[in-house]
């Protein structure tokens, strides 16, 4: 029996999908499940609740474990496509601040197009994002040179772009400041060195991250669901496990345009008002690409959405 004259307002911290860690505003930790009728109050996901909402929750008589009993209003949220070809949605990540995106161009090479689905996603959201090209250590000349055209492509549309090394500590000192008292979400391919760089930012994190991993009973395979890291300098970081593919969810095909800066401040320029911006006469859109005010990669990724139901839905 959970007390229910007891209620307490917490954030969650980590989710396993059967039980959730809930931090309290006073800093005390609680093991909770959810409540059998929360799951029927007609959340489209396959995740109710997720890491970084706020919730309210009632004590269970032993004090040790709680229930979720109350989702609290979202002040936003980042989500995806659960699986491949599902259009069910997951939630990485609840009441966000910055959406960082690790990237490499070396082991493994992150494309246009998984770079232009994350930030086309948290446009749709609201969320800043933050490039963050990782193993930068490991980049020959040509690799630096590749480095530079990407940093320019996404720095011209007022994106902050920074070239890092979890492994030498390059400019992580000016990642860290990005990253002060703000609840960011980091995500990626598996690989780009997500934790590694983690650990960079926060030391600490790796005794924290055992511990958890008992908690969940999943050994040491702690990406496998998403948590909160608490950083000692101020904010948080949801750490995601490692995305293979972004899809876009509950996004029309004529809506994807206006979620690329370069194109949105052009839409009403064109000569047609339902232009597409594919092939037809009088678009401002074909004609900045081929001025190279809109570069390619950008466009490609555009008619890619376009086209590709599944990586709308």
């Amino acid at each position: 029996m959970e007390d229910l004259d007891k209620k307490i307002e917490g954030t969650v911290i980590k989710t396993t999908g059967s039980w959730h860690q809930v931090r309290t505003d006073e800093g005390q930790i609680y093991d909770c499940r959810i409540k059998g009728r929360f799951r029927k109050l007609g959340i489209r996901t396959t995740n109710p609740i997720a890491v970084g909402d706020r919730v309210s929750i009632a004590l269970e008589k032993e004090e040790d474990t709680g229930v979720i009993v109350k989702l609290l209003p979202r002040r936003n949220y980042i989500i995806r496509r659960s699986v491949k070809k599902s259009k069910e949605a997951h939630v990485l990540g609840a009441n966000i601040d910055l959406a960082l995106l690790v990237v490499t161009l070396a082991s493994p090479f992150t494309s246009f197009g998984f770079i232009d689905r994350f930030l086309i996603t948290a446009e749709a959201y609201g969320i800043p994002a933050l490039l963050a090209f990782n193993k930068i250590d490991l980049y020959s000349e040509e690799g630096m040179g590749m480095l530079a055209e990407f940093m320019e492509i996404y720095e011209d549309l007022g994106y902050t772009c920074l070239p890092v090394s979890a492994v030498t500590g390059e400019n992580i000192s000016l990642l860290k400041k990005e990253l002060k008292d703000k609840i960011t979400l980091i995500s990626g391919h598996s690989g780009v060195g997500k934790s590694t760089l983690i650990n960079a930012i926060e030391p600490s994190v790796s005794l924290k991250t055992a511990q958890i991993s008992g908690w969940s009973d999943k050994g040491k395979h702690t990406t496998t669901f998403a948590e909160m890291i608490l950083l000692s300098f101020g904010g948080g970081i949801i750490d995601t496990p490692g995305i293979q593919e972004m899809g876009l969810i509950h996004m029309e095909k004529e809506e994807v345009s206006h979620y690329f800066p370069e194109m949105k401040k052009r839409l009403n320029e064109c000569r047609f008002n339902d232009c597409r911006h594919i092939n037809e006469p009088g678009c401002v859109i074909i004609e900045a690409v081929e001025k190279g005010e809109i570069a390619p990669s950008r466009y490609e990724s555009y008619v890619s959405m376009y086209y590709n139901e599944d990586n709308r839905n």
